[in-house]
């Protein structure tokens, strides 16, 4: 009696250890089914943008053969080109001026803590919460005053114009990379620089910069990634002459969507996915885990 006892719940325990396992498959089917059209809901569009980027016609919707003359038209027409070329040096402009601004401010946020930090870092979460709109509609005003009724010149170039709005948001950014980054580093380091008789540019230069130098290269690309696809504050603050590619997309739809803009939004698209993937190799050689670089990522 004791046996038969003894096999009934050792049945019973692996049939529930089989319902168990079956209902786990089950959701993992689930899972797995409602993730995939979640992901088709997020990425079709490009990939129709990308498909359709190779589309020899007059309009991008409507297909005509395959071939790669909208590739060809950002060396041939003249606009695209130029806009193109002034989005590409705003970006790099933009990123360095975020860039040193951004290390500069994290530097001193990670190594010379106090309550100014906390005040700092409620102006720099300010900077990135606020709507873009809301920073354009500010700028404008602003570099306009500036620029003509305080006669400082070099604000009426676009460029600059550009430059100032898009190094906003890159700047807080950059700062919260490179805090995080020496956070995680001992200060012992540099505290040893100085007490070898090293002056305090030597050991920023020795020591400090290239324990930040991952973050920093890090947040030059995001910068740049961000300024490429700036489109709101673009629109307000540019000038005639001066106009990035964003702007010239949306003034372009007046005119029905042609296939250049997708084959000049595919290569913004390739360019963004490069420089994501070297900060996140930049990240990983320097030896972070994949939390750490997460984490450095987030500015955590």
């Amino acid at each position: 009696m004791s046996e038969l006892t003894t096999q009934a719940v050792l049945t019973a325990r692996s049939s529930g250890r089989k319902r168990r396992r079956a209902r786990r498959d089950g959701g993992d089917v689930a899972f797995s089914v409602w993730g995939g059209i979640v992901l088709a809901f997020l990425f079709l569009p490009i990939v129709v943008i990308f498909v359709y980027s190779f589309n020899v016609g007059r309009l991008l919707t409507s297909w005509h053969q395959f071939g790669f003359d909208s590739f060809a038209a950002i060396f041939v027409n003249q606009t695209i080109r130029d806009s193109v070329l002034i989005s590409l040096q705003t970006g790099v402009i933009a990123a360095f001026l975020a860039t040193i601004l951004g290390t500069l401010a994290g530097i001193a946020m990670a190594r010379y803590p106090g309550k100014w930090v906390w005040w700092f870092l409620g102006l720099l979460l300010l900077v990135s919460v606020t709507p873009e709109i809301v920073d354009a509609v500010s700028l404008l005003p602003w570099l306009v005053t500036l620029g003509q009724d305080a006669g400082i010149w070099i604000l009426n170039n676009g460029i600059v114009r550009l430059v100032i709005g898009h190094s906003l948001f890159s700047i807080a950014v950059v700062s919260y990379l490179v805090r995080a980054r020496l956070l995680g580093m001992d200060a012992r380091l540099e505290e040893a620089s100085a007490d070898l008789y090293a002056p305090p540019m030597r050991t920023f230069f020795r020591i400090t910069l290239p324990l930040a130098m991952p973050a920093i290269l890090a947040g030059f690309l995001l910068s740049f990634t961000l300024s490429l696809d700036n489109t709101v504050i673009a629109a307000f603050v540019s000038v005639s002459g001066s106009t990035p590619w964003p702007v010239y997309i949306l003034s372009a739809l007046r005119a029905g969507l042609r296939p250049e803009i997708a084959a000049v939004s595919t290569i913004m698209l390739v360019l963004t996915l490069v420089a994501l993937g070297i900060v996140a190799m930049i990240l990983k050689r320097a030896g972070d885990s994949a939390a750490d670089i997460a984490r450095t990522m987030a500015g955590g």
